[in-house]
């Protein structure tokens, strides 16, 4: 059984400030905002919700396939994902642009500041479900728009179950979209600020999703853990404490591959968000969205 993952590829370039950001931002001048953040470190990693949550959802044995786009620099991430064992026949490349690069800034709060340019992500549309029989789960991440809307029709006509997780998309999407999306998905996951914004938008409250077709709508919530809505009934699954905290780009990812892993073995909802709060707390410890390691016999995979 493999799962599509779909999303952005994108190179991330990582700096950290080491002071706090409130410090240095003055809520009276927002209308004049002007600042410089002294970045001393810097990394650029392999990143992009569709190649950090394959790479989860691969180390702890399931079979991903990434359904994204890279631009005309984009052959070392290609090598990249070959090397994981990851499968990238359905990566479009887009020859005249170049690869999605987010800049991202995180200060001693763990607080982050990303300017991100989309690049191929733009053109991800233009490529189709692959050609398999094997595909039996999916998960919609942010993406170019017109790919996101194409790619909820595909499953829903494909008869393919989906998770619907728009993440940083979100804000492009009105409600009439966004109930579209719902409509055509299985599960819903967003972060506690996503999760107030697609109400807001759609008029629908969480336990009023939970109780439609939705088989359910799950809410992370940091180190506090998740959210659980099943049928209108809310369970907190507490968040796990982290050995080290050192990076939160792409923990939310690191959830959801653990998340896919869980629906791939057909475990209750719940198990599956376990997983995802073990596997958060393990990324966090490491640098990157996929240079984490995974052990499988210790998280009980």
């Amino acid at each position: 059984m493999a799962s599509l993952v779909c999303g952005s590829l994108a190179f991330d370039t990582i700096t950290v400030f080491p002071g706090r950001f409130a410090d240095q931002i003055m809520p009276e001048q927002l209308h004049i905002l002007n600042v410089s953040f002294l970045v001393p470190t810097l990394r650029r990693e392999y990143g992009g919700c569709a190649g950090n949550i394959a790479y989860t959802l691969k180390l702890l044995g399931g079979e991903p396939v990434v359904l994204a786009a890279l631009g005309n620099d984009g052959a070392s991430y290609l090598e990249h994902l070959k090397k994981l064992g990851i499968s990238t026949d359905s990566v479009h490349v887009a020859a005249d642009n170049y690869t999605a690069q987010a800049i991202i800034i995180t200060d001693a709060a763990n607080n982050q500041i990303t300017a991100f340019h989309p690049g191929a992500m733009m053109q991800a549309h233009e490529a189709g479900l692959p050609a398999r029989g094997d595909i039996k789960l999916a998960i919609i991440g942010p993406d170019g728009r017109d790919a996101m809307i194409r790619r909820a029709a595909d499953l829903a006509a494909a008869k393919i179950p989906f998770v619907f997780d728009p993440g940083q998309g979100l804000p492009m999407f009105d409600g009439a979209d966004l109930r579209a999306f719902i409509a055509q998905a299985t599960w819903v996951t967003v972060n506690d600020y996503e999760a107030k914004m697609l109400s807001e938008r759609t008029g629908l409250g969480l336990a009023e999703l939970s109780t439609s077709h939705l088989k359910g709508v799950i809410v992370t919530l940091g180190d506090q853990g998740c959210e659980v809505w099943e049928q209108g009934v809310r369970t907190h699954v507490p968040g796990v404490a982290a050995a080290e905290v050192l990076d939160p780009t792409g923990c939310g990812d690191a959830f959801r591959g653990a998340l896919l892993y869980g629906l791939e073995k057909g475990w209750p909802l719940i198990d599956c968000v376990k997983l995802g709060n073990r596997i958060g707390a393990v990324k966090i410890a490491y640098r990157g969205g996929q240079n984490h390691p995974v052990d499988r016999a210790a998280l009980g995979a």
